[in-house]
């Protein structure tokens, strides 16, 4: 299973970005999906979930300005930000939550991490 994220970039404050995160999943099903971020010199932080059944979960800091989505056909997650500023710049990761089907009727769980995208939010 891969994650490939895409989308980041060099924004004003202001503007706008879409990450993207596409995964190859084969036999693996998805429950839900993340995007975390990691700013300089902080802690990685859970940015946006959104699961299966399409139950969706923003931080507070990004409540109103983010939005997240998913394509299940397409097994892609987008991350639309809009209202950058500059304390949204951070290394962006998407993060997928799900399972293998293991025996008759069993599930394996595991969960997979893009490479990370950086996103650069200018004054």
């Amino acid at each position: 299973v891969q994650l490939q994220a895409s989308g980041g970039g060099l924004v004003q404050a202001g503007g706008s970005l879409r990450l993207s995160c596409a995964a190859s999943t084969g036999t693996f099903r998805i429950k839900s999906f993340d995007w975390y971020r990691q700013a300089p010199g902080k802690q990685r932080e859970l940015v946006a979930t959104i699961t299966s059944g399409d139950i969706i979960n923003y931080v507070d800091s990004v409540q109103g300005r983010f939005a997240i989505s998913r394509d299940n056909a397409k097994s892609t997650v987008y991350l639309q930000m809009n209202s950058l500023k500059p304390e949204d710049t951070a290394v962006y990761y998407c993060h997928a939550d799900g399972e293998f089907p293991a025996g008759i009727g069993g599930a394996l769980p595991y969960n997979y991490w893009g490479q990370g995208t950086l996103v650069t939010v200018s004054s």
